[in-house]
This record gives C-alpha cells, structure tokens and sequence, in this order.
C-alpha cells in the first residue's frame, strides 16, 4: 500500500499542504452541518412553543392612537369578540363601536401575538419624498447636548463657550426651557441642546439626547458623580451616543479628578489615560480653561461618526421649545436636521401647520434658511406645537392643512376618551369613595412647553399601586375657559405653573367648583401631590385677588424709578398689597406694590374702572400691556378643610 504521506504528481504541493485542504474541506462540511441543526433546533423549538396562531407571531401592525375594537379586531383579522373578551380581562368594558386608546390596544394586541405601532394621525397624507443620494450627502455640525448634575456648572459652562450670561437670570440656577445654541471653532460649527440639569427634568433631558449626536457630561471636580450624573449617562447610552466627559470647576483647590475619574470608571466610563476610551477634559467655566480642547475632543467624535447631510431637499426637524408669544404669536425652537429650511416654505408641525413668515437665529438675528443642524425660530404657525413634535416640509398648503387638521382631532378625541374619573381636590381626594385604583386627573397649564413636558413626566411618575395619577391635558399660554370646562367635565385639577387665568376662566372655575393651583417651582407641585396622594393635605393660606390693572403708559422718573400709569380693569388696587406682574398670562415677577398714586396724591387704593400710577418694589422692568394683579393671603383653620 502507498504511503499515504508521499504526495501524488495530481495532488500537487507538499503532503502538509495536502493535510490542510482536507482539514478545511472537513470543516466547511461541519460548519454546514452545524448549521443545519441549529436551524432544526430553531424551528422546532418555534414549533413547539408557538401559540394557536404562529402565523400572526411577532407581525406588526400600524394602528391610530384612537381606535375602535372593530378596527382593532380588523386589523389583526380577530374576531370582535375575541377582542372584547381579552379587554374584559383587562378590566376596560367596552363594546365592538367604542373607541379604546392606543395603550390598551397595544396591551391587546400583544396578547394576540402582534406588535402593534402607533401612526400618526395625518400621516396617510401623501407627501412627496425625496431620495437622500450617498453624493448628495454633505458633512453637517455636530448636535451636542450638555448633561450633568445640578450646581455642577453646566449652564455656566455654556455661557462661557457662546459668551452669554444666562446663568445669572435663572431662577433657583435651574434651566427651565431648553435652549439651542450654535457656536464656532475655526472654520466648523457646533450646536449646542442646553438640557436641565436636575431628575425632576429627566423627560426634557432625554428628549435633549435623541436629537444629540454627542453627550457631553459635565461633573464637577470638587463634587464628583451624583445621582443626576447617573441618570444623563443612562439616558446617554440609551440613545447609543458617544459620550465626552467635562471635568468642572478645576480651579477651585478641593478639586480632584482623578477621584472623579475613579468613579466615572465604575459606573462603566473608563478614562482613555486609564486604558479606556472615554474622553475627560479639565475645564473651568470661571476661568475658560480647558474650553478649546473641549471643542476640539467634541469635533474629534463628531468626525469619528461621520455625519452627513441633504442640504438640498426640504427640511425635516424637531421642535426644541415652543410658546405662545402676544406680538408674534405661535413661536418654535425648530432643530433643522436635514435638507434647508426657507423663508415662505409651507410647514406641518405636529398638530398644526403654518407659512413660514420669518426665521430667527439663536443670535436674535433673522436669517432667511437654516440648514442641517441649525437651530431657529420659526413665526408663522396657526398654533403653538409641541416639544418633540416633527416638522416637515410640503409643497401645498391643503395637504399642510388636512394633515394638521387630521392629528388635531385624532388627540382631542383621545384626550376625551382618556377622560373621566370622580370630582375631587388635593384636599378631599383620599376621602372620595372609589373601587379599587384611585385616580386623579390632572390638567396642565405653563408658560412654556419644556416645563410643560418636565411636569407632565414627573407627576405622572408619581403613581403607586393605590394611586394613579394621569395627565389629561396639557398646554401652553394662559388658563382658558376650555381648560376649565375640561376640568369640570373630567373632574380633574387645574394646575398652572408661572400663569394665571384671564378673569372670565376664574369666573368660572368658582361656578364650576374646578381646584386651581398655582405654582413656580416644580417641587412644590410634587410636593402638594405627595401629601394629596396620602390625604395629608391641609390649607394653611388661602390666596384672595384684589383687582387687576392694566398698564397703559411707562413713566421713567429720576430719583424715584419706573412708574407705570395704569387703568384698574376689576376688584380695586389697594398700596403695600402683595403683586405679581402677568406677562401674556405668565408670572414675571412676583413682589408687592411700593407706592400708589391717584392723579397727583398718594392714596391707600384705587377702585375698578379708574387710572393710577403704580410702582413695584424691587422691580422696573414694566411693559405696556402687562397686567398688574394685587392680592393678599388669609390663614385658613384646619377645620375649614371640606370633610
């Protein structure tokens, strides 16, 4: 017999040679059928744990947020019945023609082995799209949004690199609205998200983050990481960002960065000095130290990643802020994040739509487009969109409409499906009877969306087992006669943070019986709605309203100050009495009434429908049209409190 290690003229090479193919041939084979068995494996493992329907298993479905059961029994081809005996079991009763919301059908459908997802109401209009080519594709400004703790010094550290004191006019050092900020190193550009700092802002933060191409995490050195801190790397990881690291406050002597880089590496952020790869640059918001290199670390992720964009298409983006402003009307913070946005362009935001009528930059100077990752402010909408709203441009202003109109009466719908509950106050709702789960319905008012968004996240968090708290409305701008009624109808809680109601929602609020609270600080709502949730409560102020006066005319006196001649619309002005200043419905400032004048003599107050000169304490900033209203407080027994 040949040796079978002697190589043969047709096999060619060396007899090691010849060993190695055999060997890779063997294990192809093998890998092969490897394969085949994990598949087999795969397959009767799907088999035998399948459910009734394994066709429907893992199929996802597109349904509205509003829905009724027959729609939802169609769309995954399920008897109605079925349907209504699933929801039964959920404890929703309802039959084959109500509607349910999107939760519970989502919750049902699951049940039924389908993935349902959630469209947009308006989305069925057709709308041009356009094919984003790879040489049509340009570099874009890298997104960045500034996270950490609070007092830890990120929105003086912004100040610093954009050259603006903002920090110094911010109530209690928190950022209450977010802000977009475009600055320049060189020749490139880089945009800012300013993000609140502090958990009661967790969902602004983390809208902040999906718009964000790179996280930068400010800690302070003579701090080090915080519960705060935790939370922005968490929601930085969510949203697979790069994260860069800013170690504040170095000139102060405590500081300690190493400590800091200690801690970072146990919560899973390993310096690049330690081996790891995560950026940390020592900076100073005071002294500007370490500002340069921040940027330069910050444009070095943002070429790692790539970012490109379509200038040259219609604009797609995302609304930043929004509010309701008296000389312009709805205003938006818009993030362009791709193609151009114009002067003129026809625009669908969320529920609403609009003509673009001007474009402001973050600068304060009008522009006439903004391109991919620039922030603006856009004039021109019919209503005042949400934070986290898309925007999209369309060519014709009936498709902007109908698509508007479609979604706007999609939520309304929603919101009045979602509605109900028992009347109750802060006050008696742990005394009000119910059958099982408590819930209280509560209906937002604030001066600006990013506050709106931040309590409606934090109140609805609050919920235990024996408590539900839902947020059936929310908005922006003054408390209304529909938010009252809205209340009434849902027996829900009217909340207002940093606005009043007009005279006539007031009126009404008394007739329908509707609690309105008040607020400035978000803690003081959390606060109230604890001790609520544990019938704790107690009044011990009861606020009462003078009167309101309009300003008519600005006086700048020398040696004395700011005098504003105003008209007494209601109740009476009284001197020394405690006053706010309402500002398009929002609280400015909050102080008493210095002096008081009628005609030319000081008098103790001025009754409804006469003129006076008023000056505000501690306060000069008055405006035509702003409203002055005077109150005062009354301390309320214990056993005054509705049993």
């Amino acid at each position: 017999m040949p040796d079978q290690s002697v190589p043969t003229p047709s096999s060619g090479g060396r007899p090691g040679d010849r060993g190695r193919v055999r060997e890779e041939k063997l294990s192809k084979k093998d890998r092969e059928k490897d394969l085949l068995i994990e598949k087999e494996r795969a397959r009767k493992k799907r088999t035998d744990t399948a459910p009734v329907a394994p066709a429907r298993q893992l199929e996802t479905i597109e349904i509205p947020d509003l829905l009724t059961v027959q729609e939802l029994a169609t769309s995954m081809i399920i008897p109605a019945k079925d349907v209504i005996t699933e929801l039964i079991k959920t404890g929703t009763m309802a039959t084959i023609n109500q509607n349910i919301s999107s939760d519970v059908a989502i919750s049902v459908a699951r049940k039924f082995g389908f993935n349902a997802v959630v469209k947009e109401a308006g989305e069925e209009v057709t709308v041009e799209q356009e094919e984003d080519r790879p040489e049509m594709m340009a570099p874009r400004p890298p997104v960045v949004t500034v996270l950490g703790h609070v007092d830890h010094g990120k929105t003086s550290l912004l100040d610093k690199i954009r050259q603006a004191d903002v920090a110094a006019g911010e109530a209690g050092g928190i950022t209450q609205k977010i802000g977009a900020y475009t600055v320049e190193k060189g020749d490139r550009k880089i945009t800012f998200i300013d993000t609140p700092g502090h958990e009661a802002f967790t969902a602004m933060r983390a809208r902040g983050a999906k718009v964000a191409d790179v996280a930068v995490l400010v800690v302070a050195a003579d701090d080090g990481v915080m519960p705060q801190t935790k939370e922005a790397i968490a929601h930085a990881r969510a949203a697979d960002m790069p994260i860069v690291v800013a170690v504040n406050k170095m000139d102060k002597p405590e500081a300690q960065p190493e400590r800091v880089k200690q801690q970072l590496a146990q919560e899973g952020l390993q310096p690049v000095d330690w081996g790891g790869k995560i950026e940390t640059v020592p900076v100073s918001a005071r002294t500007g130290e370490g500002i340069d290199k921040l940027l330069e670390t910050v444009l070095l992720e943002a070429d790692i990643q790539e970012l490109r964009a379509n200038k040259n298409r219609r604009a797609t983006g995302i609304v930043i802020e929004s509010a309701l402003d008296r000389g312009r009307g709805a205003v938006a913070t818009v993030l362009v994040q791709n193609g151009t946005l114009r002067v003129g362009d026809i625009v669908v935001v969320g529920g609403t739509f609009g003509k673009i009528r001007a474009l402001v930059d973050d600068k304060g100077k009008q522009v006439k487009k903004a391109g991919p990752s620039i922030p603006v402010e856009i004039m021109g909408l019919q209503d005042v969109p949400s934070a986290g709203d898309t925007l999209m441009v369309v060519s014709d202003e009936r498709v902007a409409r109908e698509t508007a109109a479609k979604r706007k009466t999609r939520r309304r719908d929603t919101r009045i499906a979602t509605a109900g509950g028992q009347r109750v106050s802060l006050e008696t709702f742990m005394q009000m009877p119910a059958e099982g789960k408590k819930t209280l319905n509560l209906i937002i008012k604030a001066d600006g969306q990013g506050s709106l968004e931040a309590l409606r996240a934090r109140m609805e968090s609050l919920s235990t087992a024996e408590v539900d708290i839902r947020v059936i409305h929310g908005g922006v701008g003054a408390i209304t006669p529909n938010d009252v009624n809205l209340a009434s109808a849902s027996n829900a809680v009217l909340i207002g943070f940093n606005i009043r109601p007009d005279e006539t929602a007031k009126r009404l609020s008394e007739n329908e019986r509707v609690d309105l609270r008040f607020y400035q600080v978000i803690y003081d709502v959390e606060d109230d709605l604890r001790k609520a949730m544990l019938g704790m409560l107690e009044p011990t102020f009861r606020e009462i309203t003078l009167g309101r006066a309009e300003v008519r005319k600005i006086f700048k006196v020398s040696k004395v100050g700011t005098i504003a001649g105003c008209y007494v619309t209601s109740g009476k002005i009284v001197r020394n009495a405690k006053a706010r200043i309402l500002r398009d419905s929002a609280v400015v400032f909050d102080g008493e009434i210095e002096s008081l004048r009628r005609v030319k003599d000081d008098v103790k107050e001025v009754a409804e429908n006469f003129e006076c000169g008023i000056q505000i304490a501690r306060f000069s900033d008055l405006k035509e049209g702003d409203v002055i209203e005077a109150y005062t407080s009354e301390l309320v027994a214990p056993e005054a409190v509705p049993a």
